[in-house]
């Protein structure tokens, strides 16, 4: 038969097998997967792509394209198989190399791995916090460039993803700012690895939705392509954001094991595979594309493509009706920085003595002014964490804002924010309390892993926050953040190491960056820049600012590490010791990760947290390696240890140690 032969309804089912067996095929191959969920769910993948979703195969990156996440990421099978039969370039090779090392088709879907995925899921419920991001900048972007900006957002979530926490804040957050061009599709096949769903819940998954403010509606049959279509239709038109909730079959045809865990995650096997080809009727060979199928692809894409050259005429007319707006548009995308950057923060530098939250607000307001691509929001403690910049908030009414009022959501925070720097067109910030930071930590993990420049303002920095007691006191926080390979953790110790530290986390464009600050003044220390002390991270590269140094004249007897607060008490030590005829060399190591020690002298480090990190850099890790207490801040500081007396009493028994 013919493609001009086939009916719609005719393509419709073969296109749906082709993605179901591509995605049985895969699994098997690699002897490694989830088959279940790619086979349940392709006709309402089928349903998006063919009917509603805009993208240009041969431009991924297309700035006015649909957004699709696949949150259930473990089903990537589907979103690879979805990939290839729409012509992106991920040839029948790549399907065939399915979670093998260096294919780009990895476990769970990777951005900037594949071409098309445009966000790394797999951790449940994150994909669907950041679908809320790019729905949310999706709207930033059309308050600020409404003439070359409309396009939805579109996820896939599961009942695993539903059941995650971070669902309930994401879901929250794009109800209350009513982001009427999500659209998330819920695979309802009620099976998790374990066994049913019955097993653990009995959320009303449609109350709840609708309880947040989301349209809701449902589809009784996952088979059923045409009223899928028209659940999207009716959900585009809605201006609320919409759930539509498909009752699907888990591991569709493959009898024996559909509709049960044990097709879940693991491959059908020969057998099975077999008699759901039996089944359906498909007696192609492993890895085939009908001929049909491709054709109506083909077709699908160049209507894609027609879009996309619709809107870069759009767009050339935009430039020249709005050249300043256009070329801010291209230069927030590029992620390029304009050239006052740099006089902009060092004005900011006046020596002052002050809380670094406080000299941090100062570089946020003043970058705010500069960038308005820059937008982000703290969980509900921008007073307290000098995030307070007094610009628009964004509102359901009025998406042009650059502040976002997160509530207390730490990690919809964090996620949101990498969906909406996934989105493009702007940079990020996210704030609250180091010690709240392990509530956001899964999202600012996957940051690093993706890549992405979100910059989190991370405060009350120590067990000096005091009275709130061990609670709210940081111990091992700052530690465990240097944990995350690519993130850049940066404490300051002053108003001029702040001003730096955003310095490098703004122009940073491959990654996220922590600062973490202190809720007590600190004074302006008398050190001044030096790299003796820096590893160098590549030829030529930018070290200053990440050192500082000051040492008294003489041969150096030993050398004090420390970072943020500890730095000024480091300082104070140093001039006990040198009343006492020892010279000391006091390092300021905002960035501990480029710290290099002098090894010819004895080393001492002074961190208010846990000491793992510093043993092996040092000879004496002075630190707290337990819980803090409450108290006020000075007193708490003492009852640990962390005085001048204390800390020089330490120093001396080690050089007297070290002399015998």
């Amino acid at each position: 038969m013919t493609t001009d032969e086939l009916t719609a309804v005719d393509v419709d089912l073969l296109a749906v097998d082709t993605l179901r067996f591509l995605a049985a095929d895969m699994v098997q191959a690699a002897n490694s997967g989830h088959p279940g969920m790619p086979m349940g769910a392709a006709p309402m993948a089928w349903a998006l792509w063919s009917r509603h979703l805009k993208h240009d195969p041969a431009d991924p990156d297309w700035a006015d394209r649909d957004r699709f996440v696949l949150s259930a990421g473990h089903g990537s099978a589907l979103l690879y198989s979805l990939l290839h039969v729409f012509g992106y370039d991920l040839p029948l090779a790549e399907l065939a190399a399915f979670r093998q090392l260096g294919s780009r088709t990895p476990g769970h879907p990777e951005v900037g791995h594949t071409p098309g995925v445009e966000t790394t899921t797999g951790p449940l419920g994150q994909g669907l916090a950041m679908a809320v991001g790019l729905a949310l900048a999706e709207r930033m972007t059309h308050a600020r460039h409404p003439e070359i900006t409309d396009h939805h957002t579109y996820a896939i979530v599961g009942d695993g993803c539903l059941m995650e926490g971070v669902s309930h804040e994401a879901a929250s957050l794009a109800g209350h700012l009513g982001l009427g061009r999500l659209v998330v599709l819920w695979d309802d096949n009620a099976i998790t690895i374990d066994g049913s769903t019955a097993l653990s819940t009995s959320d009303d998954q449609l109350a709840r939705f609708a309880a947040y403010g989301w349209h809701t509606v449902t589809v009784t049959d996952g088979t059923d392509v045409e009223a899928i279509d028209a659940a999207l239709r009716a959900a585009k038109a809605d201006p609320r954001p919409s759930f539509v909730a498909v009752r699907t079959v888990i591991g569709h045809g493959a009898p024996g094991v559909e509709g049960t865990s044990a097709v879940h995650g693991s491959p059908l096997g020969e057998p099975v595979l077999a008699a759901a080809r039996a089944r359906a009727g498909w007696d192609l060979p492993p890895f085939s594309v009908p001929d049909a199928v491709t054709e109506v692809c083909r077709l699908l894409a160049g209507e894609g493509a027609a879009r996309h050259a619709e809107w870069r005429d759009a767009f050339t007319a935009y430039a020249a009706g709005a050249p300043d707006r256009a070329a801010d548009f291209t230069r927030a995308r590029a992620r390029r920085l304009p050239g006052e950057l740099s006089g902009t923060l060092a004005a900011i530098a006046e020596g002052r003595s002050r809380a670094t939250r406080q000299s941090s607000q100062d570089c946020l307001i003043a970058l705010t002014g500069l960038l308005p691509e820059l937008v982000g929001g703290s969980a509900d403690l921008a007073g307290s964490t000098g995030t307070a910049t007094g610009a628009a908030l964004v509102t359901r009414e009025d998406f042009a804002g650059s502040v976002i009022a997160f509530g207390i959501r730490e990690f919809a925070m964090a996620a949101v924010l990498n969906g909406i720097s996934l989105h493009g067109g702007f940079r990020t910030w996210g704030s609250t309390f180091l010690v709240f930071s392990d509530y956001l930590r899964p999202a600012l993990r996957l940051a690093a892993l993706m890549g992405q420049p979100v910059i989190h303002v991370l405060t009350h920095d120590s067990v000096a926050v005091g009275e709130d007691g061990p609670t709210h006191q940081p111990v091992e926080h700052v530690e465990s953040l240097r944990l995350i390979p690519g993130l850049q953790v940066l404490r300051p110790a002053d108003e001029a190491e702040t001003v730096e530290a955003w310095r490098r986390a703004i122009s940073r464009t491959d990654g996220p960056t922590a600062l973490i600050l202190s809720r007590q003044s600190l004074p302006a220390l008398p050190i001044v820049p030096n790299a003796t002390h820096l590893k160098t991270a590549s030829a030529g590269a930018d070290r200053s600012g990440l050192s500082r140094e000051r040492e008294e004249g003489g041969a150096v007897q030993v050398e004090i590490v420390a970072t943020g607060s500890e730095v000024s008490l480091a300082m104070e030590v140093a001039e006990r010791l040198a009343s006492g005829g020892i010279t000391t060399r006091v390092v300021s190591a905002m960035d501990r990760s480029l710290y290099v020690p002098d090894r010819s002298v004895p080393r001492v480090s002074i961190e208010a947290g846990v000491t793992s990190g510093w043993r092996g850099l040092v000879d004496l890790a002075i630190g707290i390696d337990e819980f803090g207490a409450s108290g006020p801040g000075p007193a708490v500081l003492a009852h640990v240890g962390l005085t001048t007396e204390a800390v020089t009493a330490q120093i001396t028994a080690l050089l007297s140690e070290l002399e015998t």
